[in-house]
């Protein structure tokens, strides 16, 4: 396992970056051999998900958890909004897109609705738990640093590129530090101390639940351990 750095306010090493690819690539492999322990966790009682891409992804790239959960018993959705640009992607800071998106899977089910969240997509969930915890039932983040340092990671230029926004804005700040409080709603946070991408200590839940897998960044959607963690943590709130 390539160790990620142990100060939270520093990117992951360039070792652990240069990682990313291979890792997910085996990663992938190894899903298919893993088919019977993904299936031996508990089954869905029908109620919605909606799951949100991470930076630069669209709803294509979740298609595999995707299907995995509809497979086991749930409704699940995506988000229907495009490529994840950040906050332009939702219509703003507020996030006016999302919440309609969540609004209207809320009133189609008659129930609050499951976020689960990839990276930038998880930081997002967390704020719209916070501003309509009506809408929400819980939340889930799989490799989402929002805690830290908006550069503690290695795709902040990125970021920058395609949202319009400095990670330092004040605006960005404001939105870390909102993402950041203990949620109003159940939440668990599934995290990896070896991801490449983003520090792992800052996608660590101090105020929820949280499980450490092994696993870099890429694809972690796809790895056994973490499609296990999100039916666990779904099945033990029916």
């Amino acid at each position: 396992m390539v160790l990620n750095a142990v100060d939270p306010k520093a990117p992951p090493s360039k070792l652990a970056w240069a990682a990313e690819a291979p890792r997910a690539i085996l990663g992938l492999t190894k899903l298919l051999a893993a088919w019977p322990e993904i299936r031996n966790v508990p089954q869905g009682d029908g109620r919605p998900l909606l799951l949100l891409p991470g930076l630069l992804n669209a709803d294509r790239s979740l298609l595999g958890l995707k299907l995995y959960l509809d497979h086991i018993g749930y409704a699940t959705h995506g988000w229907e909004l495009g490529r994840n640009l950040g906050p332009r992607s939702i219509g703003g800071p507020e996030g006016p897109l999302l919440r309609q998106r969540i609004e209207a899977i809320r009133d189609a089910a008659g129930a609050p609705v499951t976020l689960i969240g990839v990276s930038l997509g998880g930081i997002m969930a967390r704020i719209m738990a916070h501003r309509h915890p009506e809408l929400v039932r819980e939340v889930i983040t799989i490799s989402s640093p929002f805690c830290g340092s908006g550069r503690a990671t290695n795709v902040w230029l990125a970021y920058e590129l395609v949202s319009g926004e400095r990670v330092d804005s004040p605006a960005a700040q404001a939105f870390l530090e909102e993402a950041a409080r203990p949620l109003p709603v159940p939440s668990t946070a599934i995290w990896s101390r070896s991801d490449g991408l983003v520090n792992g200590l800052n996608c660590y839940d101090p105020g929820g639940r949280s499980i450490e897998v092994k696993s870099g960044h890429l694809w972690v959607q796809m790895r056994a351990e973490v499609l296990c963690a999100v039916a666990n943590a779904i099945g033990e709130r029916q």
